[in-house]
């Protein structure tokens, strides 16, 4: 049973990556490609439909198909395939909440890898836009996802954990 605890962790990996394709398939459905969908707070948020080929900020959008495919799908997957086996096998690498907060950062990851993978011509379903006010000459932040936001939520508490942890060689002699 012990044995199995191991792997709890990509559950959490499996429902964000569902989370996040039912929540693209719910904008592919509901607002058409290139339009808003609604405005709330103003146009503070903004829930639209729009496509990115590329990589964050659409980098490597113009690339070509070889180049997106080698550095947008297969250097991402061997990275989402590391993750998880550190997730799996290097219990004393990771505490039990970082091999969480590992498979949650795989989960956005996976989630996007799917687009990349399954809607290679369309481009990355994105749909949530946020006022930026200007900050860093950006009016609004790039368009972005679920996944988007899982990937940063989980690194944000993977790095505090980090922070936090306490050296377990602390107060042992050498």
């Amino acid at each position: 049973m012990k044995d199995t605890k191991r792997f709890l962790p990509f559950l959490l990996t499996a429902a964000l990556v569902v989370i996040d394709q039912i929540s693209k398939l719910i904008v592919m459905k509901c607002i058409p490609l290139n339009t808003v969908g609604a405005s709330l707070f103003g146009d503070f948020l903004i829930i639209c439909h729009v496509r990115n080929t590329g990589a964050a900020f659409s980098l490597g959008a113009g690339s070509s198909p070889f180049l997106r495919v080698l550095v947008f799908i297969i250097l991402p997957l061997a990275l989402m395939i590391a993750m998880c086996f550190m997730v799996a096998t290097k219990r004393k690498l990771l505490t039990d909440a970082q091999r969480w907060f590992v498979a949650g950062i795989a989960g956005g990851g996976f989630g996007t890898l799917f687009d990349r993978i399954f809607r290679f011509n369309d481009g990355v379903v994105d749909f949530i836009s946020v006022k930026f006010f200007g900050l860093f000459g950006l009016e609004r932040w790039p368009t972005f996802n679920l996944s988007d936001s899982f990937v940063v939520v989980f690194v944000i508490l993977f790095a505090i954990s980090v922070i936090v942890q306490k050296d377990p060689q602390a107060g042992k002699e050498k």
